[in-house]
Formats: C-alpha cells, sequence, structure tokens
C-alpha cells in the first residue's frame, strides 16, 4: 500500500481515508490489491494494484470491468476515478481499451 501511496502523492494526490478491500470478500480469486480511497474533496477512487509476468492482455481488461462493477454493487456507489497500477507488460489494444473505459493508467 505504501508504494501506492508514494507514487499518488508524488502526482498530488492526497486522500482522507484509503482502506483495502481483500479479494476474498467480493468472491474473486485474482491476486490483485483493491484499495477504496476517499480524496479531500470527498470523491471517491478505486485503485488496483497488479503484478504479474505475463503481459494484460484485452481479457484482462474485461476481468477487470467484471472486478470493478462487483466493487460498485459491494459499496452501493460509483467512483469518480479509476486508476490500475500495473507492474507487467501491456498490450496496446488493452491500453486503450482501458482509457476508453475511463481508467487511468500507472
Amino acid at each position: 500500500m505504501q508504494m501506492v501511496v508514494d507514487s499518488l502523492r508524488q502526482k498530488g494526490k492526497i486522500y482522507k481515508k484509503m482502506q483495502e478491500i481483500p479479494p476474498k470478500e467480493l468472491g474473486i480469486r485474482n491476486k490483485i490489491r483493491m484499495y477504496k480511497a476517499t480524496d479531500v474533496t470527498g470523491y471517491f477512487w478505486a485503485i488496483f494494484a497488479v503484478s504479474q509476468k505475463s503481459k494484460l492482455l484485452m481479457k484482462d481488461v474485461r476481468k477487470f470491468e467484471e472486478i470493478y462493477a462487483k466493487l460498485v454493487i459491494f459499496f452501493g456507489h460509483n467512483f469518480k476515478h479509476k486508476i490500475i497500477f500495473i507492474d507487467a507488460p501491456l498490450c496496446s489494444k488493452a491500453k486503450d481499451a482501458f482509457k476508453s473505459q475511463g481508467w487511468k493508467i500507472q
């Protein structure tokens, strides 16, 4: 979590509250770290951190959208911003798909 906070702080993002959501609470078996954050203006942020060795492809974009939909249902509200931290190579089509669906890639 410290890596995520430090990276966002360098970009000028400060949060009042940041909560980690275990994937098991949403019924997900993926190795992903999810955070729900509230910034100083009161907006909610969904932050995903993915660390894997294989390349992220288009099928992974659909998987993360499904996880995001479960997160929205779990908390009962939409998130203003969606950020994904990727520590793996990213397919160019997947990158375009992430950006077209409103994700910010770090």
